[in-house]
Parts: structure tokens; C-alpha cells; sequence
């Protein structure tokens, strides 16, 4: 089970919130996440709330107002091929949804299963 945190600089209109939160979950699908495992939210900032460097560690573009922070916290297990393949999709998705992936930035958590309940204090998974 994924969870995702999208964090931006506010406003962004819901349909620039459509785009990332699809790409971000059909990314996840490409590499075997389930359709129906999809829990995400959107945390919009304001430009105070939410600082970040324009340049570091090397983009080919300044990040600006549409820049956009994807924490993903998942389960231990998967390889780093399958990280890339993921961020791989995930830019094309990106691309594709008219979105700049110089203004993405992705952070991969990882936890044990033991640290998932999904619902009723149950751990699925031990």
C-alpha cells in the first residue's frame, strides 16, 4: 500500500491537482501497485509554508510556482530497477499530462509491513 503526499505552493486549480495525483497513481499501477490501492493527499502551501531551492542539486529549468514534492511511503521490497522504472513512467506521465518534470521532485520512504494496519488494528501482513 502506497500513501502518497503531493505538496504545492497554493492555489492550484483542481485540474492541475487531477494531473499529478493520475500520473502519480498510474505510475504506481505500472509497477504493480493494484488499481484500487490508492490513497493520496494534497497538501497546498503557501509560498512561505513552502520553500525550496530554484536550481539544487543541478535542474535544467528553475523550479517555480508549479513545483511539486511526491513523498511516497510504501512497503520494503522493491528493487531499485523497479524504482526507475517508476520514475521513469511517472515523467512520462507527466510529460504527457502537459506538466514540466523539472518541477518534480520524488522521495522514496520505506517501511516493514509490520507498520501497516489498514483498517480495525489489523496487520494484514505479518
Amino acid at each position: 500500500m502506497p500513501l502518497v503526499t503531493i505538496t504545492v505552493q497554493a492555489p492550484k486549480s483542481p485540474e492541475f491537482k487531477r494531473k499529478v495525483l493520475d500520473a502519480v497513481h498510474a505510475a504506481l499501477v505500472s509497477v504493480g501497485v493494484p488499481e484500487a490501492d490508492r490513497f493520496q493527499r494534497v497538501l497546498e502551501l503557501s509560498p512561505e509554508d513552502f520553500v525550496f531551492d530554484a536550481h539544487y542539486p543541478d535542474t535544467a529549468r528553475p523550479r517555480g510556482p508549479d513545483f511539486v514534492l511526491v513523498e511516497l511511503l510504501w512497503s520494503v521490497g522493491r528493487s531499485v530497477k523497479v524504482k526507475r522504472q517508476l520514475l521513469a513512467e511517472l515523467v512520462r506521465l507527466w510529460e504527457a499530462a502537459g506538466l514540466d518534470p523539472e518541477q518534480l521532485m520524488l522521495v522514496i520512504k520505506e517501511t516493514q509491513w509490520e507498520n501497516w494496519s489498514f483498517a480495525g488494528g489489523r496487520l494484514l501482513h505479518t
